[in-house]
């Protein structure tokens, strides 16, 4: 009877070991074939250097198409392409931007990657200046394979009135993680 209780709790050890997350040193979760990674940081939104390919006046406001660069530091070390469609309603006092980006950089020391996002959404206060929005780079292009989901909330604008943001989020590597 003690042999058989020793083989039931060695087998609840194994059981319980193969389920606990894996970390790493930098406080990652996953196993062998994923890793997950929290990242923060903050961005600034070159809105000076936007071009802007179309503006079609609505009855409320206005529906303008534009490509613009964000900066991104922390986390996530590198430039987004934004093609935007911002969409504004100047009687409800709301700018909603929605389109495609690319983010082109590093994310927590990996190596570069490039990942698109096509569902991001900002939703803009203009009568109080809040931003708050999501972000999803879950197309792979190029580099380590990797989708990011973050949550994005303004913090103001620069002197020359480029948007600013903090952002947080995890990032989630496919395979083995590669650093520079």
């Amino acid at each position: 009877m003690i042999r058989f209780r020793a083989s039931h709790l060695a087998a609840i050890v194994a059981l319980f070991a193969c389920s606990v997350d894996a970390r790493d040193s930098s406080g990652a979760r996953g196993d062998a074939f994923n890793t997950t990674v929290r990242v923060a940081g903050s961005g600034v939104d070159q809105l000076n250097t936007a071009i802007v390919h179309s503006q079609e006046f609505t009855l409320t406001g206005m529906i303008q198409k534009s490509t613009e660069i964000v900066e991104l530091t922390g986390d996530l070390k590198g430039r987004v392409l934004y093609h935007v469609t911002s969409v504004f309603d100047f009687a409800a006092g709301t700018l909603v931007n929605t389109g495609d980006q690319v983010y082109s950089g590093t994310i927590a020391g990996s190596a570069p990657v490039l990942i698109h996002d096509d569902r991001f959404r900002f939703d803009v206060n203009l009568v109080t200046g809040a931003e708050a929005g999501q972000v999803y780079f879950f197309n792979h292009i190029a580099g380590p394979a990797v989708k990011c989901q973050l949550d994005v909330v303004g913090t103001g604008v620069t002197a020359e009135g480029n948007p600013t943001f903090d952002y947080k989020g995890s990032c989630t590597f496919s395979g083995p993680r590669k650093r520079l």
